[in-house]
């Protein structure tokens, strides 16, 4: 599985972004799709996440600020992320989970970098 990202860069604070994550090249069905972020010094961490049914979660730090989104056709899930602050800043990875029980795999993305100025 192959998992492309889109999106990212700098964004002033209170600003908006939106990331893309494209799936391909696996014949498992995906489980779930969504984003992680890792801050300099901090450990990776959940953003959101979805799944093949549209359900959603997300971390509390961006909840009431971000959308997670999927278009199955399309194996794509999109974040928006508005009102976007400085402790947003970091790398972003697009994973995915594939695979029917019992077998699954974690599939990750290259991470994109989101810098937001204060």
């Amino acid at each position: 599985l192959q998992l492309q990202a889109f999106g990212g860069g700098l964004v002033q604070s209170g600003g908006f972004l939106r990331l893309s994550c494209a799936a391909s090249g696996s014949a498992f069905s995906i489980v779930h799709m969504g984003w992680h972020r890792q801050a300099p010094g901090a450990q990776r961490e959940l953003v959101a996440r979805i799944t093949s049914d549209g359900g959603a979660n997300y971390a509390d730090s961006v909840k009431g600020r971000a959308t997670i989104s999927r278009d199955n056709a399309k194996n794509t899930v999109y974040l928006q992320m508005n009102s976007l602050k400085p402790e947003d800043t970091a790398v972003y990875y697009c994973g995915a989970l594939i695979g029917v029980p019992p077998c699954y795999s974690d599939y990750w993305g290259q991470g994109t970098q989101v810098t937001v100025s204060s």
